[in-house]
């Protein structure tokens, strides 16, 4: 169990965070300021697997970050003070229940950068981190952001589905597990969720809950579709 004196020994090995300098647009900044938290910034040689060896740890600090990236020098990652207390569903930014759809419906959240999954009864089932679209692309020379609204899925695509059009021009950027919700719009699987919006206007997801959405959750052609409810 990774207890209070646990975090402060693993300090030890890494930099405390001194309050005016993190990465500015990671979703750690948030998390610097509440309590709760400890926020670390990485050193040299350190890798999820060296800071959190155990895997349902290191997958919820990761959730908890909003990024699924590689670890890097300068990063400031905010760990929770009990881990071993740790549950999925306590660190998620929404209400365990909403007013039931008539559908299972999916809520993106972009000021949070997460997802939440609602079954037909309004019960929270899953959530994770998200990656929406950035303010500004400069390969198509305007903003990028995801449209806010609500929306319903369209049609899906398996581990193999990838863009028409980016990279310009050819396309062709994988996008597993692609869930198409508004024209070009999609939640759709990412290696590449760095914990701040860093994409053309699609919804990154971390693989798992990508590919668990789409096999196991969304629906879409049969009267009931997903409905996706993009908030600001």
């Amino acid at each position: 169990m990774m207890t209070k004196c646990m975090v402060s020994a693993l300090l030890l090995g890494l930099w405390m965070l001194p309050q005016f300098a993190y990465a500015a647009k990671s979703y750690s900044k948030q998390l610097c300021f509440q309590p709760g938290y400890t926020c670390i910034k990485i050193k040299k040689g350190y890798t999820w697997d060296r800071l959190l060896p155990d895997p349902r740890r290191q997958y919820i600090v990761k959730k908890i970050n909003r990024m699924n990236i590689e670890l890097e020098p300068g990063m400031v990652i905010a760990l929770p003070n009990d881990l071993d207390q740790a549950d999925e569903l306590m660190f998620a930014p929404f209400p365990t229940r909403i007013t039931p759809f008539d559908r299972t419906v999916v809520i993106v959240d972009l000021s949070d950068q997460a997802f939440a999954a609602y079954d037909t009864f309004g019960s929270l089932v899953h959530w994770g981190p998200i990656s929406a679209g950035q303010d500004w692309c400069a390969d198509v020379g305007r903003g990028c952001r995801t449209p806010v609204g609500s929306y319903y899925v369209q049609s899906k695509g398996g581990p193999g589905c990838s863009s028409s059009k980016y990279p310009i021009p050819e396309g062709g950027a994988p996008m597993p597990f692609c869930m198409f919700f508004r024209g070009g719009y999609a939640l759709h699987a990412s290696p590449a969720v760095p914990g701040y919006h860093a994409s053309h206007g699609c919804v990154r997801l971390f693989y798992e809950d990508a590919e668990w959405l789409n096999k196991e959750f969304v629906e879409f052609g049969n009267g009931k579709a997903t409905k996706v409810i993009v908030q600001p």
